[in-house]
């Protein structure tokens, strides 16, 4: 088996964009989360 370094370097940018999105989906998931547990809260007095 062939394992060419420069190709693996080449390719880091696309498995960190691919990183970002995971990460922002998971923020998105949290966020809208959060929102309804707020706007479904009850009140205490």
């Amino acid at each position: 088996m062939n394992i060419n370094l420069w190709n693996f370097v080449a390719n880091l940018k696309y498995m960190g964009m691919g990183m970002l999105g995971i990460i922002a989906v998971i923020g998105v998931i949290i966020l809208i989360t959060v929102i309804l547990s707020k706007m479904t809260q009850e009140k205490q007095d």
